[in-house]
């Protein structure tokens, strides 16, 4: 398959402070990967630095071949990669609608002036990302809540929402980080069908950073491991699970 994203010796310093070094990652296209280690490991930086938060010390990613560094993240997003948060980050108080229509901003296509004075060319923009947002919606499932707020959501229904957010970028790579944070047994179980129709529906390549071993190892096709900032294993979900060096790190003995 074609090489989708591309992470090339990727090291990253805050100050004094080494947090990655020499990562070496590739994704293939449509495919679902996986990315895990302990707490602290480096896990989000990596995803920060893909989409943009920040720049890296050394080293290339690549987004089907064009280099990304240094881009902002509605730069980032323009190229059609999305991603969710570890900590939920709608906005709480605008509706489910607006937070679907808001992550859109970076194709608006008009100016202020269109917006002054109303033009048409504002309201056919306007119009056209409102229905995108209620099409999603109802892809999702979740058209009968578009006028509520997100406050007042269940926590797994707000990580459906932000996925959707996500998804309204209409993205060629999704990345969740840790997607069932904060879900319960069942809702993780309805979370594992969630992403493999979402995967299956709209053609896309997923990486996830998840702790969760049961939706890692369930979704998967491969899984990077990293350990204080540096790539110490990986391959297939069960080339994972039998690696001495990951279960010596993170895994422990049994816990696969």
């Amino acid at each position: 398959m074609a090489e989708h994203l591309e992470i090339k010796h990727l090291t990253h310093r805050f100050g004094g402070l080494q947090a990655l070094t020499d990562i070496n990652i590739t994704l293939d296209q449509g495919e679902i990967a996986g990315l895990i280690g302990p707490n602290g490991a480096g896990k989000t930086t990596v995803f920060n630095l893909v989409s943009g938060f920040y720049v890296p010390s050394q080293g290339e990613i690549l987004v089907g071949g064009v280099r990304i560094n240094g881009l902002k993240p509605h730069q980032i997003a323009a190229m059609k990669i999305g991603r969710t948060f570890q900590n939920i980050r709608l906005w709480s108080e605008m509706t489910v609608l607006d937070n679907i229509r808001i992550a859109q901003h970076y194709r608006l296509g008009y100016n202020a002036a269109d917006v002054f004075f109303h033009t048409r060319r504002y309201r056919e923009r306007e119009a056209a990302i409102t229905q995108t947002a209620r099409d999603l919606l109802g892809v999702f499932k979740l058209a009968e809540l578009a006028g509520e707020y997100p406050k007042n959501l269940s926590y797994g229904i707000q990580r459906r929402v932000e996925i959707a957010r996500a998804l309204s970028l209409q993205p060629d790579i999704l990345m969740l980080d840790e997607p069932a944070a904060g879900l319960s047994t069942a809702d993780i179980t309805e979370l594992i069908d969630y992403i493999r129709w979402i995967h299956n529906q709209f053609h896309l390549t997923i990486w996830m950073i998840e702790h969760q071993m049961e939706v890692i190892m369930t979704l998967c096709q491969r899984i990077w491991v990293i350990d204080f900032g540096r790539e110490i294993a990986g391959g297939t979900p069960e080339e994972i699970r039998t690696n001495p060096e990951v279960i010596k790190a993170y895994l422990g003995d049994g816990a696969l």
